[in-house]
């Protein structure tokens, strides 16, 4: 029935010129499309990747989409194909092995649509993980089981802690030299002052890891086949048991001092069962009084599908989290605030935020987190910052650097909306004269400036029209011109940052430029009276 249905669908919907790619795989993207609309709320997550530099996030993030299904093979981020991760889509994140661009997709997991950005770790590229952070309703924060709770894990801690949003912790690179899961927890309840425990510990480390323990279930699990896609479950190792034990009573103990009902049947000394501790878990790990540590290795396809798991399991979905928009009433003093009705309900008014612009192949590409009602393709909509209506031409869902065309999307999804004039930060909605704007995103001040100019005289255009795309894409970069030296002056949050707009500069406009220090206009002055 679903094939058939499937089969209409891409008579009717995507008219493919099949080439190359199997009718199987259209086919099972066609599905994909037509189910993307039956979601309730309560099968969704919206959730971001976050961690310090090299933690392995965009490694986790390709493994994830491999074994939902989204793609059909896997990448190494500094892979030897020259291929890439697929959500590292920009040329130069595929050559330095970085990320630059926070990139979104979309995929299902156990009947659940997760809708997950993949962000960067520099500093550098704060605003990407602000604005992420910003929209989401849950994160998944990664650790090097090597390197433990570093700078960035500390600063992406703060902006967790700023938009309020609940979140796991993924221990990373077991499989390295020197891995400490135990230190690394340690570091998160010292450094970050995180009630934390273990939710599966290691079965071995370093070389010897061979899969881990579920405390939850009291199992053992092993990741089999080529890419680790078969999980097999058996009992726990006779050497693991008396660890496994202590670890569960200290799951239960910290879980307990978070949530009442856990603790009233810890005070009691009742036996909770799976489902008890489960309930527990997400209630704590929602109100952020808790924090559910899972470990694995993302590289040697271990422990990803557990992760998974913990996502529907103890992350909220769209109708936990209260989302609030301001009413600026200019009669009134005081701004009120009106809680968003986050149900999958067309009849409630239209509100969405634009949190991030891309310039893309085909024009500005806005990407707009929907936070109640319901859009669609060809509908009026509202800047409320410009006042200005503004038509829906295009709606899309995105992966990475592929969109799928869609015809409406609901209160909780992640959308992307083409040729729409705005800034990062409006606020959208589908009546006229409502003021009403989400709560806005913090914006950084800029740390470091930088002389910049074109090597060639007459590029000065396309120079002025990169400039002026850089500055609306992003607002950590500034730029103003300096009248005494003559100098257009660049502002950003580091040397990486303005040294990666002066090479996208050079391969989106062809314009190579030089960067230099700012000039310093020198003043003489007459220091003491003479005759």
């Amino acid at each position: 029935m679903i094939l058939l249905k499937a089969a209409l669908c891409l008579t009717k919907t995507h008219r493919l010129a099949t080439g190359s790619v199997t009718l199987k795989k259209v086919l099972i993207n066609s599905c994909r499309t037509c189910s993307s609309e039956v979601f309730p709320n309560e099968r969704i997550r919206n959730i971001g990747i976050s961690a310090h530099i090299d933690s392995g996030k965009t490694t986790l993030t390709e493994r994830v989409l491999y074994y939902t299904g989204r793609i059909a093979e896997i990448h190494e981020v500094k892979g030897k194909d020259g291929v890439g991760a697929t959500m590292d889509s920009m040329e130069l994140e595929r050559q330095r092995g970085i990320t630059i661009q926070s990139a979104a997709t979309y995929t299902i997991w156990k009947d659940h649509n997760i809708n997950i950005i993949d962000t960067p770790g520099h500093v550098d590229f704060t605003i990407e993980v602000e604005r992420a952070l910003r929209v989401l309703d849950g994160a998944v924060l990664v650790l090097c089981a090597v390197g433990g709770v570093q700078c960035q894990t500390m600063t992406v801690n703060r902006q967790m802690k700023r938009y309020n949003v609940p979140f796991l912790t993924f221990i990373n690179k077991l499989d390295r030299m020197g891995a400490n899961p135990s230190r690394a927890l340690q570091q998160m309840r010292s450094k970050l002052n995180h009630n934390a425990a273990f939710v599966n510990i290691p079965i071995g480390l370093e070389g010897n890891m061979k899969g881990i323990i579920d405390l939850i279930e009291e199992r053992s699990m092993y990741f089999e086949g080529p890419f680790g896609q078969n999980v097999r479950y058996e009992e726990i190792p006779p050497e693991f048991r008396a660890e496994a034990a202590d670890r569960r009573q200290e799951l239960v103990e910290c879980v307990a001092n978070a949530d009442e009902t856990l603790g009233e049947m810890f005070l009691e000394e009742k036996i909770p069962t799976k489902e008890d501790l489960k309930a527990a878990i997400r209630r704590a790990t929602v109100q952020r009084l808790f924090t559910p540590v899972l470990v694995g290795t993302a590289l040697k396809n271990k422990g990803v599908q557990p992760l998974l798991d913990a996502v529907l399991d103890y992350l909220p979905n769209p109708r936990e989290i209260k989302n609030y928009a301001i009413l600026n009433d200019e009669d009134s003093a005081e701004t009120s605030k009106i809680e968003m009705d986050s149900t999958r309900d067309s009849s409630n008014p239209y509100v969405g935020l634009a949190f991030k612009l891309e310039a893309g192949r085909f024009g500005q590409l806005t990407y707009i987190r929907v936070y109640q009602g319901c859009l669609k393709k060809g509908e009026y909509i509202y800047n409320t910052r410009t006042g200005k209506k503004v038509r829906v031409q295009r709606l899309v869902r995105l992966h990475a650097d592929q969109m799928e065309d869609v015809e409406e999307v609901y209160a909780g999804d992640i959308c992307a909306l083409f040729g729409i004039d705005c800034a990062s930060g409006d606020t959208f909605t589908s009546k006229t004269g409502t003021n009403l704007s989400m709560e806005s995103i913090h914006v950084p001040e800029p740390v470091i400036s930088m002389a910049m100019k074109p090597s060639n005289k007459n590029d000065l255009d396309k120079f002025s029209k990169g400039i002026n795309r850089f500055t609306r894409e992003d607002p950590t970069f500034r730029v103003h011109f300096d009248t005494e030296s003559k100098e257009t002056i660049i502002s950003g949050m580091g040397e990486l940052h303005l040294e990666i707009y002066s090479q996208r500069m050079e391969r989106e406009y062809n314009c190579p430029c030089v960067m230099g220090k700012p000039k310093v206009a020198f003043r003489e002055t007459i220091t003491s009276p003479v005759s």
